[in-house]
């Protein structure tokens, strides 16, 4: 069964990289269905539907990789370019930057976040707004409206939306077109042509715009007759709410309500008193209703956002995230505001963490750990590490576990994540001998010998009668001595060391070290300096600095 998953992959690699994609896709899918928790497969094909702009998909399967494999960099790397080509680039950034706590040396996890970078010019390096992300619904609207109704008869319009859509930054240069002018009035509430405004004053913080004036008074019901006076109610409704006398303030709302039934912004602050007395499904059934009103009556898109995401902070306070995530994300396809961004990316994490906890199960884990101890004597590696795996997501709490992978990883050569599995192991439990052993063991095959000497040390600590961490200590005290009289060594450790390069190419340690190189005492007094300490002491664990 293996060796046909493998065939597959390799097939559809080879149809990837001759640009035959939907073979590819197709190939990749079968290989899925053989093996659905080979996180590669979801990978290749996750590249592969982001060369066939199926974006949406792309980010699927990066999000499945990273379910399967979270320490994987590659899982992000993908989900961080899915979200850029979707424009959503504060999402984009944030997943570069998850990818880097496994991999901080990442060169493309980096690139991507300066090139997210450079489209987050927003306030405090957020995403701008952009009324024509959602082109579709824009279109839509945009029909409907007896004020920009008649431009889709000529085709340059539909052709500027495209690129407004797609470039954003080319806004400016096109405002001088009245078509756009007309078209940003429907589109955000606002009338460009217009100084005044309505009046209408939400309870938040936040100012809702006020409802679109068309030229030509679309064919619906009259203006309300008593709208002044509807505002008079509304005004004293939220300084009831204020008070927090919520029954006047439901009177007075329901008033404003019968006064003019074409304004939204009565029901949404009538749902925000449902939702401070916590009578939640009737906070979501008035937002329901309000939303009805401001679609019929084309309210602003940042007054239709407010009311989906009232109902997802309704949702959200009953830890129902599901259905939070829901209208948290109908709200974004309104208006893409911070607040309701990070609330989406906080559902988002409760899920993960609600399904992660909901896997565990230490008697499966038992037999997924003793199903890799099988295959680990037998010397099938690969299909040992797949049961420890699914073993530490039934049961995370488990150091031994950690340090089973750990020597799984030694085996396939894949030191480094050896190395992480033993910290997390003795972080789990101090007192596991094997957990420090093996860490000692991953340093040593890494040639950094005084850190694993620490490693064996600390094994010692916990039983100082242990053969294997004497021998250990003994062997990587020969090999660091034998390592520092030997330059060619020396020179390629430091090489292949990102730390020991970036002090190197530190401009004030290179005066440092020459001022020392020149009077030797001067070390003393560097030394003082924490920063400056700990590059010294890296220098000379590396055997680039020797002490005589």
């Amino acid at each position: 069964m293996q060796g046909d998953v493998t065939d597959l992959k390799n097939k559809g690699n080879a149809a990837l990289q001759k640009n035959n994609i939907k073979e590819a896709i197709s190939l990749y899918s079968q290989a899925i269905g053989i093996d659905s928790k080979n996180h590669v497969l979801y990978s290749n094909r996750s590249a592969a539907y982001a060369k066939q702009k199926k974006y949406v998909e792309a980010l699927e399967d990066a999000e499945k990789v990273i379910q399967l494999k979270p320490e994987w960099p590659k899982g992000y790397s993908r989900k961080g370019s899915a979200l850029e080509f979707l424009n959503r680039f504060e999402e984009a950034k944030l997943a570069y930057e998850e990818g880097l706590k496994y991999d901080s040396d990442n060169e493309q996890l980096k690139q991507g976040i300066k090139q997210c970078n450079q489209h987050l010019t927003g306030p405090a390096g957020s995403q701008p707004i952009n009324p024509f992300s959602n082109l579709d619904e824009l279109k839509r609207k945009l029909k409907l409206h007896p004020k920009t109704s008649k431009y889709f008869e000529d085709q340059s319009y539909e052709q500027m939306l495209q690129e407004l859509n797609e470039q954003p930054t080319l806004l400016a240069s096109k405002l001088n077109d009245p078509r756009l002018q007309n078209t940003l009035s429907v589109l955000i509430g606002v009338d460009l042509d217009m100084s005044g405004a309505n009046g209408d004053e939400p309870m938040e913080s936040e100012e809702a715009p006020p409802a679109p004036k068309s030229e030509t008074p679309p064919p619906s019901k009259e203006k309300p007759s008593h709208e002044q006076e509807s505002l008079e109610e509304k005004g004293l409704g939220n300084a009831a709410y204020k008070k927090k006398d919520f029954e006047s303030a439901l009177a007075h709302y329901d008033k404003a309500s019968k006064l003019d039934p074409t304004n939204m912004a009565f029901l949404t602050n009538k749902a925000a008193v449902y939702f401070e007395q916590n009578e939640l499904e009737k906070c979501r059934e008035v937002c329901h209703k309000a939303i009805e009103v401001g679609r019929e009556h084309r309210a602003g898109y940042a007054l239709i956002a407010k009311a989906f995401a009232r109902i997802g902070n309704s949702y959200m306070r009953e830890k129902n995230y599901a259905s939070a995530k829901q209208f948290f994300d109908k709200s974004l396809a309104e208006q893409r505001t911070k607040d309701v961004l990070a609330k989406a990316q906080q559902c988002e994490k409760a899920m993960a963490e609600a399904e992660r906890l909901a896997y565990i199960n230490p008697e499966l884990s038992l037999e997924e750990k003793k199903k890799g101890n099988d295959f680990y004597n037998a010397g099938k590696y690969p299909e040992a590490l797949k049961c420890y795996n699914e073993a530490i997501k039934r049961n995370p709490d488990n150091a031994t576990l950690y340090s089973n992978r750990a020597a799984c990883y030694m085996k396939l050569l894949e030191f480094r994540l050896a190395l992480k599995d033993c910290d997390e192991c003795v972080q789990k439990d101090p007192n596991f001998i094997k957990g420090h052993i093996r860490k000692g063991g991953a340093l040593e095959a890494m040639k950094e010998f005084s850190r694993a000497v620490d490693a064996y040390q600390k094994a010692l600590e916990v039983d100082p009668n242990n053969s294997e961490a004497t021998d250990g200590c003994r062997r990587c005290l020969h090999n660091d001595y034998q390592n520092r009289n030997n330059p060619e060594e020396v020179q390629k450790r430091a090489m292949s060391d990102p730390e020991v390069g970036r002090i190197m190419r530190d401009p004030a340690m290179k005066m440092i070290l020459d001022q020392i190189q020149r009077d030797p005492k001067a070390l003393q007094e560097h030394l003082k300096n924490p920063e400056v300490a700990r590059n010294i002491q890296k220098l000379l664990d590396v055997g680039i600095l020797s002490v005589r």
